[in-house]
């Protein structure tokens, strides 16, 4: 499955904490969130432990980022398939049935237009799987990598913990109070920026009360009422999976394709890219306005199809020194150099960034 199949995790970072990248949040307990009053520190502590769950669920995502709505796969071929999927993500609902057996093994399912996108992970073997494309893809993880392996699937834990990171001065967070997802009791925080240089209002979080397992997670674009951006559970049963979920076998005729990650650690530390540029963003402002900045070449669309270009020009409008859209909550500046910028902010902090 490509990272295009569920609402991508690199959005998460940028959306929700500025692009900061997570730390390693501090070590909680095994005791369920202790007594009748917890602070907010002891719900926030609580998630740590939930990283060795068991549980089977159904997520669900909205998103409503004042981007018009576009059909799965309506930008044809010469998009690879993928970029419209990717926006129809950004513009609809979309569901996806999760299955987690501790930090090594998951399967996520995405079900659309009669097609199916898998990921399976089960300790360091890694397949994704395209019904439509007929196509899928294995990777063994090398022992550096296990930890820090992430599959581009968004869950509500995921926003929970880049929500957690941006917690600092910059930041108020409310008292927590009782809610309920999914049949399950949860606390409720609410993260709200002090800076008036971002897009983002709040960020609400529930939390399990007995296991600290993010159960949904809410993105409020300043000055609005609904949620931009929400990932919650609709369903959710703890135990652990049927084991044979976590075995793949790819379909016969099916395509194969078998990635190597053995350079990982040297890809890790030094984050050169295939043409030799430094691929990991480059991360300018703090806390909420954050930006982060890929090298030039990274949007070439002269390289892109007609109807990639038409796209990108459709959703985009012209600005000084290239082009952007600014939606109710993140900005995307691409330069005519070919730089992409990216942020919680305006579009104007993009190019000012950009100079």
């Amino acid at each position: 499955m490509k990272k295009s199949a569920w609402l991508p995790a690199v959005i998460a970072p940028v959306v929700v904490a500025g692009a900061i990248a997570a730390p390693t949040l501090a070590s909680a307990a095994n005791d369920p969130i202790a007594g009748t009053d917890p602070t907010a520190a002891d719900v926030i502590a609580s998630v740590a432990k939930s990283s060795d769950a068991q549980y089977s669920g159904k997520l669900s995502q909205t998103s409503d980022l004042g981007l018009p709505e576009l059909p799965a796969g309506s930008g044809g071929s010469s998009l690879e398939g993928n970029a419209s999927d990717a926006l129809s993500l950004l513009t609809s609902s979309h569901t996806a049935r999760v299955y987690v057996d501790g930090a090594t093994k998951q399967r996520v399912q995405v079900t659309q237009q009669l097609a199916e996108q898998d990921l399976v992970r089960n300790g360091s073997d890694v397949w994704t799987w395209d019904s439509k494309a007929r196509e899928a893809t294995h990777v063994t993880l090398p022992d550096h990598v296990r930890e820090s392996f992430r599959d581009g699937t968004m869950t509500p834990a995921d926003l929970a913990k880049q929500a957690i990171a941006a917690i600092r001065p910059s930041t108020t967070v409310s008292k927590p109070t009782t809610t309920s997802v999914a049949g399950h009791d949860a606390w409720q925080l609410v993260l709200t920026p002090k800076s008036s240089d971002t897009l983002v209002g709040s960020v609400e979080l529930a939390v399990d009360k007995q296991t600290g397992l993010p159960l949904r997670a809410a993105v409020q674009a300043d000055g609005q009422s609904e949620p931009a951006v929400q990932v919650g559970f609709t369903s959710l049963d703890y135990g652990a999976p049927a084991a044979r979920l976590f075995d793949f076998t790819p379909p016969s005729g099916a395509k194969v394709t078998t990635k190597d990650l053995s350079d990982a650690a040297d890809h890790a530390g030094s984050h050169r890219g295939a043409h030799g540029t430094d691929d990991a963003p480059t991360l300018t402002g703090s806390g909420w306005s954050t930006i982060a900045e890929l090298p030039a070449g990274t949007a070439d669309q002269g390289a892109l199809g007609a109807d990639a270009q038409g796209l990108i020009g459709q959703l985009t409008r012209a600005v000084d020194g290239g082009r952007a859209i600014q939606t109710s909550l993140v900005s995307v500046y691409l330069t005519d150099d070919g730089r992409v910028l990216a942020g919680a902010v305006p579009v104007s902090s993009l190019v000012a960034a950009a100079k």
